[in-house]
């Protein structure tokens, strides 16, 4: 069969669709990768053939609009304008829709099934439609209108806000998307792409682990299936400085890791002074992995190691406690590494992951924006007390493991793409 995979963002957004379709190659499918320019070499690198889908993400979604994501997030009940706000973030995606809907379109024509991450759903729900063929869409987080997700809110008025909010996407996207449905020859959309992802019993899969979302399962056994939880999918590869990094982490206590994936950082240096001086005062050592911000010159600590990237599967279960941006992946890496974290979030995702470590006591959160060495010493004493741990240590004993979260995947897939039934 011929499966065809897009998916936009960061490397944490991409890596899910990667692993899925490395293990659909490997079960003899034909597999084609529409992803993000500067993440080709990536694909590539496992031996998945992919063509460039938009522009890389940094060209338009620089730090300047993380921080005005944050400034919605922070103030959203007081900012004076925030669908003004949220307008203005959100431009540069309807920019390139045009040129992303032509290069998906051709990419999926003769394909059995079209799976696509959570960015430009819409623009793939309409390829998907013109070729009437099965679509599957991932999920890494409960993006649906529950009543789980959202702490200290009614369930109906939280259902009713997840309404709200795919209506208010649809309204921003709805210029961009109604160009290619007549491009396409579709009619004009009459609801959100939600609405018409259920109608057409599409297989939205929930990539990351039921027992994070205590009752969300029972809430949507109504769809018969069709919102499986697969756990988090990943790769798990490996980096130049593995070995370096474990021999380091050996050499002394477990180190206290903090990691920032694509999130922005301010003053880098300021960063890695705060954190030495943090973990001089708890009398921890601290692994830095800077993610996509460059920490080049920042000061050197004989506590501290600073990187670029490392193999979360391989350290974090090393580790002490872990602290990071509260991205889907590197939550999930964490938590299966059964070690307390804590997430100092921005944006989208973040705060809500961050919200669940605190209901289930493995973790906990705060707005990175906000953090100082005095609550960052707080923070990191409260998860390091002995509930936390014992907490995380039984929950990822009840968490997937990798592998058998990228095989059940494939699993709904090949059967969908057959069947076009998910259960």
């Amino acid at each position: 069969m011929k499966f065809v995979l897009a998916a936009y963002g960061t490397r944490g957004d991409i890596e899910s669709l990667l692993a899925t379709g490395r293990e659909l190659q490997g079960r003899g499918h034909e597999v084609r990768m529409a992803v993000p320019p500067n993440l080709m070499d990536l694909a590539g690198k496992i031996g998945l053939t992919a063509v460039p889908y938009g522009p890389p993400p940094h060209d338009f979604w620089d730090d300047e609009i993380l921080l005005k994501f944050s400034k919605l997030y922070r103030n959203f009940w007081t900012v004076r304008e925030p669908i003004k706000l949220m307008r203005e973030a959100w431009e540069p995606v309807l920019r390139h829709w045009a040129d992303m809907s032509r290069t998906l379109t051709a990419l999926a024509a003769g394909a059995d099934l079209l799976f696509t991450g959570q960015l430009y759903q819409d623009l793939a729900v309409n390829v998907g439609e013109y070729y009437d063929i099965p679509l599957a869409v991932l999920h890494y987080f409960p993006m649906r209108p529950n009543g789980h997700l959202i702490p200290y809110v009614p369930a109906p008025l939280a259902r009713t806000g997840f309404k709200a909010y795919d209506w208010m996407c649809w309204r921003m996207n709805k210029k961009a998307e109604d160009a290619q449905r007549r491009e396409l020859g579709l009619p004009v959309a009459t609801e959100a792409s939600p609405g018409r992802i259920a109608e057409r019993g599409s297989l939205e899969i929930q990539a990351y682990d039921e027992v994070v979302f205590p009752g969300l399962a029972k809430e949507w056994r109504k769809w018969n299936g069709r919102r499986p939880f697969v756990g988090a999918l990943t790769m798990g590869l490996t980096t130049d400085r593995d070995d370096e990094i474990s021999s380091w982490v050996a050499s002394g206590s477990p180190p206290i890791c903090f990691g920032f994936g694509s999130m922005p950082v301010e003053s880098p240096a300021d960063t890695v002074r705060m954190i030495s001086n943090v973990c001089t005062q708890l009398g921890e050592r601290a692994l830095i992995c800077s993610g996509w911000t460059d920490f080049t010159g920042v000061p050197d600590y004989d506590h501290v190691m600073v990187v670029g990237a490392a193999n979360y599967e391989r350290v974090f279960p090393a580790c002490r406690a872990i602290v990071h941006h509260g991205g889907s992946g590197t939550t999930a890496a964490s938590l299966r590494a059964g070690v307390p974290t804590l997430i100092l979030w921005t944006a989208g995702d973040q705060p809500f992951f961050a919200n669940q470590l605190k209901r289930l006591k493995v973790g906990g959160g705060r707005r990175f924006a906000s953090t100082t060495a005095n609550t960052l010493v707080a923070d990191l004493r409260r998860i390091l007390a002995p509930e936390y741990v014992a907490n995380a240590r039984d929950l990822a004993a009840r968490m997937t493991k990798p592998s058998e979260s990228v095989g059940r995947t494939a699993d709904l897939l090949e059967k969908y793409a057959r069947t076009r039934v998910c259960v």
